[in-house]
């Protein structure tokens, strides 16, 4: 896909989904986030959550996943410039199963480098309950369709 293929208002629900398992949610934690809340099942029971969730950055990631397998294409993507309204809306457990829906917020061509457009997606992820846990804006360069 190039620029020209990103529309504005288009919202797709992707087939692909991820399953968080414990042993890759307690990997993830150790290494960028080692609160007891994210590795440690017997004190996480205990806590406010009331058992064992997800860092949301391991959340993050899931969703980088699937947006770069699902949503971009090799051809066109330039990478971007960031990422806006990140919000983790509800906790991630073991088992959960996660799959993305994007949405085409803005479509607009670089006034400064005509070979490329920046193009705005609201990226959410939602669980095996319909339950929207993770949403963000994400900014992305898009490579003009060659002529």
């Amino acid at each position: 896909m190039y620029f020209e293929d990103y529309v504005p208002g288009v919202r797709t629900h992707h087939p692909r989904t991820v399953t968080i398992d414990q042993a890759a949610l307690i990997e993830f934690a150790e290494q960028f986030d080692p609160q007891y809340i994210h590795i440690d099942p017997a004190a996480a029971a205990d806590g406010p959550f009331k058992g064992l969730i997800a860092s949301g950055w391991h959340t993050a990631s899931l969703m980088m996943r699937l947006y770069a397998d699902q949503y971009l294409r090799k051809v066109g993507s330039l990478g971007g410039p960031g990422i806006d309204k990140l919000r983790w809306l509800a906790p991630v457990r073991p088992d959960d199963e996660l799959r993305l829906r994007t949405e085409v917020m803005e479509a607009r061509l670089s006034r400064s480098k005509p070979d490329r457009g920046l193009v705005r997606t609201r990226a959410e992820l939602f669980n095996q309950d319909d339950v929207r846990v993770f949403s963000c804006e994400v900014l992305t360069f898009v490579g003009i369709r060659p002529s």
